[in-house]
């Protein structure tokens, strides 16, 4: 039994993990976009820094749905939404030779 206790504990642990780690890199990286199109598109100060706290909100918003998913999620999908893909090919079906 205390297994079973531990493998939950560790299960959620990596969710939170998974998580914050999710939350930071769409943190910075939206920020960025939001500098970068503020310096691209307005001249004021105000308007630059309104840019770039739109894009925070934005990956923070995105980093917020996404985790919220993973956590209503069953504990078997939840490893496959955090998970990278390792390729979007199909594999391709071996001809029989004769």
């Amino acid at each position: 039994m205390e297994n079973k206790s531990n493998n939950t504990d560790s299960d959620v642990n990596a969710k939170w993990d998974a998580c914050i780690d999710l939350t930071a890199r769409r943190f910075v990286y939206s920020s960025l976009g939001g500098a970068f199109a503020g310096l691209l598109f307005f001249r004021s100060p105000v308007t630059r820094w309104a840019s770039i706290a739109f894009g925070a909100g934005i990956g923070i918003g995105s980093a917020y749905t996404d985790c919220s998913r993973v956590f209503d999620a069953s504990s078997s999908t939840s490893a496959t939404l955090l998970a990278p893909r390792s390729s979007t090919e199909a594999p391709v079906p071996q001809a029989a030779e004769e």
